[in-house]
């Protein structure tokens, strides 16, 4: 059942009635032991606005931080519910604390207990300051997601889609046929030659659609030769051996003896198989063997008197 607005604003007053009576009972609990920690009348009065007025801010921030941010807010929430529902008991179980008679500092008789729960009394206002400025920078710093539609719209609208019929559907229009297209056939590409043949098939046309035929009966048809094939392309891989020109093949000899010429006048040094190779033109293996025996051949001529 959805309220309306008059029955959400009833609601509301209701929530702030209930919670400010429950404030009243917890404010007179946390003024006596604010007094008995050691606070003056006004210091008294206004501790219990520091806790339960704190978890108060919590609970606001909780309802506007999402994430972390939500998580840390409720957190804080629930740690001061807890240090005041400890106040209020101790309250309840120490009445010298009503008549403002107990020790200063004595909360307790047993001396653990009593220094625990002076230390949450005296350190819930230092929390305070503490967490109710990080809550406050938290909830200005809060940037609200940016609102979507609903997805049953976007379901909605995906399903309108995929029911349109194709009648619904932009189609182009077709191109009219003209005067001039049934006058002027469509032609058929020219034929490709294969290889050095040349095509001498007839090139047919091809009526448009709801012509009367190209070629009446009794009419002579036209005959055309397509167009000759490029010349073809130079052959791009391995040349067959067939192919090759004629060469003489050179014997051991020649080749040394122009191996010799080409190394006239170098140092040994400078007598490699690289330059060799280079010089003559010949085969890395060749060019080897011929450094070796104009090698030889010198170190031969150096030793004989």
């Amino acid at each position: 059942m959805n309220l309306n607005r008059k029955g959400k604003a009833a609601l509301v007053l209701a929530l702030v009635a209930v919670v400010g009576m429950a404030f009243r009972v917890s404010w007179n609990a946390l003024r006596d032991v604010a007094r008995a920690i050691g606070a003056d009348g006004t210091a008294a009065t206004l501790y219990p606005f520091v806790v339960d007025g704190l978890m108060a801010l919590a609970l606001v921030a909780a309802l506007v931080l999402v994430g972390r941010d939500r998580d840390f807010a409720l957190r804080v929430l629930g740690t001061y519910t807890l240090a005041s529902l400890v106040l209020n008991y101790v309250h309840g179980l120490v009445p010298e604390l009503h008549g403002a008679s107990v020790d200063w500092g004595r909360l307790a008789d047993w001396d653990p207990a009593n220094y625990a729960l002076v230390l949450l009394a005296t350190s819930l206002p230092v929390g305070s300051i503490y967490f109710g400025s990080d809550l406050v920078a938290k909830v200005l710093h809060h940037r609200p997601a940016p609102t979507t539609a609903p997805v049953a719209n976007a379901e909605e609208s995906t399903e309108t889609t995929m029911k349109r019929s194709t009648a619904d559907l932009p189609e182009s229009t077709p191109t009219p046929i003209t005067a001039s297209a049934v006058a002027n056939p469509v032609r058929t590409p020219d034929p490709v030659a294969v290889g050095f043949l040349k095509s001498t098939l007839p090139l047919k046309a091809v009526p448009a659609i709801g012509s009367a035929p190209a070629n009446p009966i009794g009419s002579t048809p036209k005959r055309t030769v397509a167009a000759t094939s490029p010349r073809p392309r130079a052959a791009t891989g391995r040349v067959p051996t067939v192919a090759r020109s004629p060469r003489p093949k050179r014997t051991q000899a020649q080749l040394l003896d122009e191996a010799r010429t080409a190394m006239a006048g170098l140092p040994d040094a400078k007598v490699t198989a690289e330059g060799i190779r280079r010089e003559i033109h010949t085969s890395p293996a060749n060019a080897r063997v011929l450094r070796d025996a104009l090698l030889a051949e010198r170190a031969a001529s150096v030793g004989t008197p």
